[in-house]
């Protein structure tokens, strides 16, 4: 099976609904052409990094899916291209480093979720009382020294 994914700009104009709307639409259309979803990964609005169609933000969405035979994605493509509630699309296969990359990101062995792991303080565990040491009462070596 082959393992895509596909990286999409929705225009931030849009209302809620309308964007929701749109990716649903997206994958729908995937499930359509015989591609089942592996993740669906909602990012959300960010900057971009040089303005497009005059716009300097967008609601970002990330489908990872696969597929047994992929003559049906240019098809796909062209109704991205054609859709003009989209302000870019990226569709990339995914090799099985990739493909592992995605998995552990999802699992929280590696990114966001390590990195909250990591920084977390340790547990707390239970300290005994500390010893109670008689100061007065001299150490022989040191009485011996001072003699």
């Amino acid at each position: 099976m082959r393992h895509y994914e596909v990286t999409f700009i929705v225009d931030p104009v849009l209302s809620g609904d309308e964007v929701k709307s749109t990716a649903e639409h997206i994958q729908n259309e995937l499930k359509n052409f015989g591609a089942t979803i592996v993740a669906v990964d909602e990012i959300g609005l960010k900057q971009l990094a040089y303005p497009i169609r005059k716009r300097s933000s967008g609601m970002y969405y990330c489908y990872e899916f696969g597929c047994i035979e992929a003559d049906w994605l240019t098809k796909f493509e062209l109704g991205l291209k054609r859709n003009e509630k989209l302000l870019r699309f990226l569709t990339v296969k995914l090799d099985k480093y990739g493909i592992k990359y995605n998995d552990d990101k999802r699992n929280g062995r590696i990114g966001k979720n390590k990195k909250e792991a990591a920084s977390a303080p340790p547990p707390v565990e239970a300290v005994s009382a500390p010893a109670v040491v008689d100061l007065d009462v001299e150490a022989p070596e040191i009485a011996a020294e001072i003699e």
